[in-house]
């Protein structure tokens, strides 16, 4: 379980964001997980890996940039689907799509990924391709379970999780809504604030998205949720995941910003331990990107 909530823009405002992004990673608290870091193989990308035996390199979540191109990647998993025997690893489909140095590569990317997706267990994969200003950012959804790929315009705040885009679990929709209400309210006081206070607008807007991923109410009941994941389901219900039971939950946080310079933060807060409520590792990346501007 995970979910997403974006807003990309290849030509923002003054002070505005290329990309504003909020993130929850699911999973078993005990699975061993690299932090947020710029990776050995491909130093323009930075993500947490996968260090599970067997899923080792791949990611849920990463973001390159290169050339003329950031490129981020998300996978979400589609729950309560039955996985298809001899089902491949599908950590390195975010993975292979961020490393990558060609540019504008997102549509044949997404196509021949759509070409063999069924061999994998049922996932979304969330891809963004943001180039020079003159170039609408481009964003795709791809399922596979039913095998699709849908094409989505910049400038929009969107929202996906473990389901499919046309059924929405409750928490997506609620979460989605309070997302855009976070930023219309950045780019409101961007818009009428003196430039000296631009750090403070943007402490003030990682705090609300930190405090938009950790929000514990469940959205219950809920008749999609409940139908993919009936015995989880009013767990799983809220943005922050916590099954006690089986030590599952939301153990990493991550709030991604790209400005209008191409400078990225990356913030990310994730669990040291077993235990939610005990001690969590933050990080925070500053990375400037000088890519082409033609």
């Amino acid at each position: 379980m995970c979910v997403i909530f974006f807003y990309a823009n290849s030509n923002p405002t003054s002070g505005g964001y290329k990309l504003i992004l909020a993130s929850n990673r699911d999973e078993f608290f005990a699975r061993d997980t690299q932090d947020a870091a710029k990776w050995a193989n491909a130093d323009h990308v930075y993500g947490g890996i996968d260090l599970e035996p067997g899923r080792e390199g791949g990611t849920w979540l990463a973001v390159g940039g290169h050339g003329g191109v950031f490129k981020i990647g998300a996978l979400l998993n589609l729950t309560g689907e039955p996985k298809p025997r001899n089902a491949v690893g599908r950590g390195m489909i975010v993975s292979d799509f961020v490393t990558s140095m060609d540019d504008c590569n997102i549509q044949s990317y997404n196509s021949q990924l759509l070409a063999e997706c069924t061999k994998y267990s049922a996932f979304n994969f969330v891809s963004i391709e943001i180039g020079v200003p003159k170039t609408p950012a481009n964003i795709l959804l791809l399922s596979n379970s039913p095998p699709g790929l849908e094409q989505f315009d910049e400038g929009k705040c969107y929202g996906f999780g473990n389901s499919l885009a046309t059924t929405p679990f409750q928490k997506v929709v609620n979460g989605r809504q309070r997302f855009q209400n976070i930023v219309e309210r950045f780019y409101s006081k961007l818009a009428t604030s003196p430039a000296e206070s631009a750090h403070e607008i943007q402490t003030e807007l990682v705090t609300n998205l930190k405090n938009l991923l950790k929000c514990k109410h469940k959205f219950w009941p809920d008749a999609e949720l409940e139908r993919r994941a009936p015995n989880w389901g009013e767990h799983l219900s809220a943005l922050n995941v916590n099954v006690p039971s089986a030590g599952y939950g939301s153990r990493t946080h991550t709030v991604i910003l790209i400005d209008e310079h191409n400078k990225m933060h990356f913030y990310e807060e994730t669990m040291s331990g077993l235990d939610p409520d005990g001690d969590w590792r933050q990080t925070h990346i500053e990375k400037q990107y000088f890519l082409n501007q033609n």
